[in-house]
């Protein structure tokens, strides 16, 4: 399965566009949320991505809900917080949302390390981990060198071995990725990456 992954569009037109031209080459998109800005302009991002003609996993970030992704997504988009999807035989698990718990205020969608784990703990295998928040201590520096990651997102990943674990949120990080035991984990942004992906 080649897949085409991104995350925090934040409404951004240009690499919107690049996204929806490079997805005529993919069979599946990941959107690892923040597709809007502090709740505001979720549709006007859907639109910008309405060319995407293939399936879509997507999780929300901090900046949208995920009862406004759900209702906003089109048709053929997989929305993931907390659950799986296996397509063509992969199985894809989706947590969203800032872990920890961000300093932004009442518009961010925050999760306690506590309730992630616990929502982390439905997942009983996956190829694939599409996460909003990186895991602790691997591209989760902020521009003043803090380590601002998960430590249960980091826990799952080394407890699940998903082949592939992407994540975004820390936008100092964008590009940066590693290695957790054999699941290799990307901090993707918004100009896209490319995977391939066994079951």
């Amino acid at each position: 399965m080649k897949i085409l992954a991104f995350s925090d569009l934040h409404l951004a037109p240009g690499p919107a566009a690049a996204l929806v031209e490079a997805s005529a080459h993919a069979d599946l998109v990941i959107g690892a949320g923040d597709f809007c800005n502090a709740r505001r302009g979720l549709d006007r991002a859907m639109e910008l991505l309405a060319g995407i003609d293939v399936p879509v996993v997507a999780v929300p970030g901090n900046a949208e809900s995920v009862d406004e992704l759900r209702e906003a997504a089109p048709a053929g988009w997989h929305v993931l917080h907390g659950n799986g999807v296996e397509i063509d035989g992969v199985r894809f698990f989706g947590l969203g949302y800032a872990v920890p718990v961000t300093p932004f205020g009442d518009w961010s969608c925050d999760l306690p390390e506590e309730e992630a784990e616990e929502m982390l703990a439905a997942c009983d295998g996956a190829d694939v981990l599409v996460l909003h928040s990186p895991p602790k201590g691997l591209a989760d520096l902020t521009s003043s060198g803090q380590s601002v990651g998960s430590r249960v997102i980091r826990a799952a990943i080394s407890r699940i071995r998903p082949g592939l674990a992407v994540c975004g949120h820390i936008h100092d990080s964008w590009g940066e990725e590693g290695q957790i035991g054999r699941s290799r984990v990307v901090n993707l942004g918004p100009g896209g990456h490319w995977f391939e992906v066994r079951p």
